[in-house]
């Protein structure tokens, strides 16, 4: 299980209020406003204690890992892997069972290439039952950001197998009744989001994992939209590969993370090849270390690791459960103002049902960068744009939208304050009726 604090009081505006101080950022001004910052869905900001550990690391063990065999290489391998122990237990995996990438989509590219290398036939014997080709199939679903489809679209692209997706009905539900169908004998692979980075839907994993399960495919989870704001536990999802970033979730830039169920990383071949990965080498072949090393090639982001451990701990001693509950009040706060604004329409869940602390819209007659803008100038950072989601987008019959996304350091005087700038939105553009 996940290394997660007891479940405690939930998060107040004044716990927030102090928890706020501990983001430098957070007391910028910008365009002569306090900032407003509701783009977390995009990335997250650092604590100080994450910009020391990193700090600290480059002051005190800069060194190469799994290399060096004088003391400060020995530290900095000891910080490394203390880094990977502690996303480890936060998600309740072992540590075998996590690679350190630079961010969730080399995790799904690293999946998706190395079940292409499989599929040439290299890994030997045990990497045959991951091969794919004509008759195969990759499942998807509509609502996928880019990351978690393009690897797929290419994979299949590269073995012959045919790529099919779970559509999404007009509000952008999946449409589960249809899953039975399109997820059949031939599919090899179930890719799919947790939480949707567009409409906030929760998808039903557990339901989902069934259909794969029953007929013999494998699951790989996007969860960047999920790790860091609800308690995630792979054993209980029950994923054979979960990808998810280490910006999205108070660490900083360049780190990510795949899970991937141990059977599977000792049976598939390396995506990428080189130094730290290797046993032996000759003039005519490579064999290649355990995992997690054999997917780690080259120098690791060794000071992005043990950020990203510190990253955890903060959000560990904060406590999930906490952090799920504030930010499902601030995401029905969200919706339910944005929905009595006339002219705006909210993509995803209505009001009083599961999302997570985000919201993404459309302003009737005004386009979505030009919302931004607007929001901008008074302080208030949000995300425009098709948000890595055309396809998604263009379901739901939209080019772009503008979405808010909370994380546990935001007030519900911000979100107020977001929603009365919206409110001002189409009389400015003179777009209303």
């Amino acid at each position: 299980m996940p290394i997660l604090s007891a479940p405690s009081h939930p998060l107040s505006n004044d716990e927030v209020s102090r928890i706020r101080n501990d983001f430098p950022l957070l007391s910028s001004e910008m365009n002569g406003r306090p900032l407003i910052y509701l783009d977390s869905g995009a990335t997250s900001q650092n604590p100080v204690s994450v910009l020391e550990a990193e700090q600290e690391y480059y002051e005190q063990r800069n060194a190469a890992v799994h290399r060096g065999a004088h003391t400060l290489a020995v530290e900095a391998t000891d910080a490394y892997e203390a880094a990977r122990t502690t996303v480890a237990s936060f998600i309740g995996a072992s540590p075998e069972e996590i690679v350190f990438t630079s961010n969730a989509t080399e995790a799904l590219n690293l999946v998706a290439y190395s079940l292409s290398n499989a599929s040439l036939g290299l890994g030997g014997a045990d990497a045959r039952p991951y091969a794919l080709g004509p008759g195969d199939s990759i499942v998807v679903t509509e609502m996928e950001h880019h990351a978690n489809l393009i690897p797929w679209q290419e994979l299949a692209a590269r073995t012959g197998a045919s790529l099919r997706f779970i559509p999404v009905d007009d509000d952008g539900a999946l449409r589960l009744e249809e899953a039975a169908s399109v997820i059949d004998g031939s599919t090899r692979l179930l890719a799919f989001t947790h939480a949707s980075n567009v409409l906030g839907t929760i998808n039903p994993v557990e339901e989902l994992v069934s259909l794969a399960r029953g007929v013999g495919a494998l699951t790989v989870l996007d969860a960047c939209q999920s790790v860091p704001h609800l308690p995630v536990d792979v054993a209980a999802l029950d994923v054979d590969f979960m990808a998810f970033s280490g910006h999205k979730m108070l660490g900083p830039t360049g780190i990510g993370a795949l899970y991937g169920k141990s059977k599977h990383l000792h049976a598939m071949p390396p995506f990428l090849t080189g130094g730290s990965m290797i046993t032996t080498v000759t003039m005519e072949r490579a064999e290649y270390l355990p995992p997690p090393a054999r997917f780690e090639a080259g120098t690791q982001r060794i000071s992005q690791a043990v950020a990203l451990g510190s990253a955890v701990n903060y959000l560990v001693e904060t406590g999930m459960d906490r952090i799920e509950e504030w930010e499902r009040l601030l995401g029905e706060r969200l919706v339910v103002g944005l929905e009595q604004i006339d002219g705006v329409r909210v993509l995803g869940p209505r009001a009083g049902q599961p999302r997570i602390g985000l919201a993404a819209f459309d302003v009737d007659g005004v386009h979505s960068h030009d919302v931004g803008q607007f929001l901008d100038s008074r302080g208030i950072a949000v995300r425009v744009g098709h948000h890595c989601a055309q396809p998604l987008h263009r379901r739901l019959g939209l080019t772009a939208s503008t979405r808010a996304s909370t994380y546990l350091y935001n007030t519900t005087d911000e979100v107020d304050a977001f929603l009365a700038a919206v409110a001002d939105v189409r009389s400015f553009f003179g777009a209303s009726a």
